[in-house]
């Protein structure tokens, strides 16, 4: 199998599994006042899903490199499939914790296994392109899910869950039956030392402390996003559709158009610094804006500066990361999780005192991590 079709394999999983996230977003809402749920049990969901993704990836990411990319995938999707059946088949909330528990462990085993594969299939040169395309994939998919599941929720709103359930299925088939395992990098990265000792490297420890930060400030406001524009705005699911898709176009469209030519030209850091940036002047614009085009508007570009953040980072420690694919995609994917427990636990708690301080947390932290750019240089890649 040649390089390229097992790209668009590749993608093509990552297509499907966000198009089967995308389908649940505009619900959500209507889940909450079906079962009675407060914003902080919303988080509090939200930080399941991401505490288990938390205390699995570093595991994950050794087993992608011990037990091979491919079979790490198809476990991850089978175990999204049954997260998003117990999800729509849920009358309790002990059973959505379940489902976010293993929505969780499945994030924790397709993301860096992913990733890996992707960085053995491309070269240092092609690399940044196949990452911003994976982050395309991702994008298109939450693009064409939100309007699908608004669709699909006329029919009954546990309905896109189930269709969610049934998609990851299908792909986990497909991946079996058409991937095969990829050879390895064949150098090490520098100095021969353990993976613990590395992440205390500045090269790598800047980088996560920046994931770190970014994700809990994102984490924030993306969690509270269909929350906050169907309280203060009376979004319906499909207005929520129709915001995210919008974001998720132009989104895609940066990740497609601009992130290889921003690589070559400015590098990853400055890709992510000048993100940061404009994400917290669109974030903090999103508490102040009233009418429901301008909310469009500045939905529509808020993910511009998201969707670029992750792509760069995820660049840089493919670069530099030699033959440890899986473990740095482990540890990257271990740094959001934790970031992603708090935020939205956090961001819960100010959304009940006030809609507004989820986006004005947000914001503060992104400042936090902003400045933690200016201390975080460029490094040579591990490999050539």
């Amino acid at each position: 199998m040649t390089k390229n079709i097992t790209l668009s394999i590749l993608l093509a999983i990552m297509f499907i599994i966000f198009l089967g996230i995308g389908l649940v977003i505009p619900v959500l809402p209507t889940i909450m006042n079906e079962l009675h749920i407060s914003g902080s049990v919303v988080g509090y969901l939200t930080a399941s899903f991401a505490l288990t993704q938390l205390i699995f990836s570093p595991v994950t990411g050794k087993l992608v490199d011990r037990l091979g990319r491919k079979v790490i995938i198809v476990v991850g999707l089978i175990v999204f499939s049954v997260s998003e059946l117990l999800f729509g088949l849920g009358r309790a909330t002990e059973w959505l914790f379940l489902s976010r528990i293993l929505g969780g462990l499945s994030a924790a085993l397709v993301m860096p296994a992913v990733t890996a594969f992707i960085a053995d299939v491309t070269s240092i040169q092609t690399r940044a392109k196949a990452i911003g395309y994976m982050s395309a994939a991702i994008s298109t998919g939450l693009i064409i899910g939100p309007g699908i599941g608004g669709f699909l929720a006329g029919f009954g709103s546990r309905v896109p869950f189930f269709a969610a359930s049934v998609i990851a299925l299908l792909i986990a088939v497909t991946a079996l039956l058409a991937l095969q395992e990829p050879e390895r990098q064949a150098k090490t990265t520098p100095g021969g030392e353990n993976s613990s000792r590395k992440l205390l490297q500045p090269m790598f420890l800047y980088a996560f402390i920046v994931i770190l930060i970014s994700s809990f400030g994102l984490a924030a406001f993306e969690s509270f996003f269909s929350l906050y524009t169907n309280h203060k705005f009376g979004f319906t699911p499909f207005d929520i559709a129709v915001a995210i898709t919008g974001g998720a176009v132009v989104g895609a469209a940066a990740q497609i158009l601009l992130f290889e030519r921003l690589t070559r030209k400015i590098g990853e850091i400055s890709i992510v610094r000048w993100s940061i940036a404009v994400s917290i002047a669109l974030v903090v614009m999103m508490t102040v804006v009233t009418t429901y085009w301008m909310i469009m508007l500045v939905t529509f570009t808020v993910f511009i500066g998201f969707d670029l953040i992750r792509p760069a980072v995820t660049t840089y420690l493919s670069r530099i990361a030699g033959d440890e694919q899986g473990f740095v995609g482990g540890m990257n994917s271990f740094f959001t999780s934790f970031a992603n427990v708090l935020g939205p636990v956090i961001g819960g708690i100010l959304f009940d005192i006030d809609l507004n301080y989820p986006f004005y947390f947000s914001a503060l932290v992104l400042v936090a991590a902003l400045a933690v750019t200016f201390f975080w240089h460029k490094e040579k890649p591990a490999v050539s």
